[in-house]
């Protein structure tokens, strides 16, 4: 077992976008939903924010909203507003599925996760026609026609007129496609991380399974072809097909995940995959070399994968928190300097209220 202390909260927000976020009420998925620091911070002030702006006149009919990418200055232990630059917009059809994660690779470049457009199966406003004829779209397996469904990698120090370059070796560099493109096939890729140069990728199921894959260049994880490792049927969900593409109609795999759980498992069970890190740290030697990651209905819970063949072994272990408990939902993990990590839980299952918090992993023992 594994208690979480509560970490001081600073009462100054670092960065406030409110006046340029969309209008959130009920139930949400949009709104800021990614920090990552320039890897050079102490001589590039720069920290990168993903959020979810209003639709304008420039954006398609029926559509919810727009994603933006932006860079701000930190000054004074601020970010400042007015020195905003958006480096990239994307409208969004959907509310839902907006993904958000965004992370400096060992490389240097910027890594964004996008989602597939939000709805139900990958189809409907704002999806394309692709490869796979047994389901009618979607961005999932398109890498030609928008950015949606994916992990895209930019360079954020690149010269130029543009707001970012492109690194010369990503995938589809010279070839059809976008080259923003790193990696596709992603439903609702909600928090990834890196440890010695590898990518961890949380991949949110729809009604059957949640995924967590290790992610590399120009690879294809499946959606909405697959769910996990098993057949996608929109028409018939809760007994799929047992038979469907291993591959793309050009002959590339789509590719296993290294972590799945069923929404009906016993103990291991959940409705939404939140990622976290492989454990790094020094203050929990068991977890050494795990990877510690979690479900958004928490349970008190926080779940633990040790690498394996194929599927890794995963379990469970119970939280413990003091006077302000585990949060019954969780909302995402952080990793501090030391390599310690962090879990940010609430009770509220919509952003509103005052039980958010931030939580620090440490030993029982």
């Amino acid at each position: 077992m594994y208690a979480v202390g509560r970490d001081g909260v600073r009462e100054e927000p670092f960065l406030d976008v409110r006046d340029r976020l969309v209008d959130l009420s009920g139930y949400e998925e949009r709104g800021l939903l990614g920090l990552a620091f320039h890897p050079d911070f102490e001589a590039d002030r720069r920290v990168f924010a993903r959020y979810s702006a209003p639709a304008t006149v420039d954006t398609p009919p029926n559509y919810s909203h727009r994603f933006v990418l932006s860079s701000f200055r930190v000054t004074e232990g601020s970010a400042d507003p007015d020195s905003e630059t958006r480096l990239l917009e994307l409208p969004q059809p959907q509310a839902n599925h907006n993904a958000g994660s965004v992370a400096f690779g060992p490389d240097g470049f910027l890594h964004v996760g996008t989602g597939d457009g939000g709805g139900a199966n990958d189809v409907g406003t704002g999806h394309v026609a692709d490869w796979y004829d047994a389901i009618d779209g979607g961005n999932g397996q398109d890498v030609t026609e928008n950015l949606l469904g994916s992990v895209l990698r930019i360079d954020v120090d690149a010269d130029g007129d543009q707001p970012y370059g492109i690194p010369e070796d990503n995938p589809l560099v010279g070839r059809p496609g976008l080259d923003e493109q790193y990696a596709w096939g992603f439903r609702n890729p909600w928090r990834f991380s890196f440890t010695d140069g590898d990518l961890y990728v949380a991949d949110v199921g729809q009604n059957r399974f949640e995924e967590v894959s290790v992610v590399e260049s120009g690879g294809n994880y499946g959606w909405n072809v697959r769910e996990a490792t098993h057949c996608f049927d929109p028409e018939t969900p809760g007994s799929p097909p047992d038979d469907c593409p291993t591959e793309t109609a050009d002959g590339d795999p789509l590719r296993d995940p290294i972590v799945e759980y069923a929404h009906d498992g016993d103990d291991l069970s959940g409705v939404s995959v939140i990622g976290g890190y492989r454990y790094t740290g020094d203050a929990l030697p068991g977890l050494a070399g795990a990877y510690v990651f979690g479900d958004w209905q928490a349970d008190g819970r926080l779940f633990i994968a040790r690498p394996d063949d194929g599927l890794w072994e995963t379990e469970t272990v119970d939280l413990t928190g003091g006077d302000t408990g585990p949060g019954e939902y969780l909302l995402a993990f952080g990793r501090g300097a030391d390599d310690e990590l962090y879990v940010a839980t609430t009770d509220s299952g919509t952003p509103t209220g005052q039980s958010g918090t931030v939580h620090r992993l440490v030993s029982t023992a």
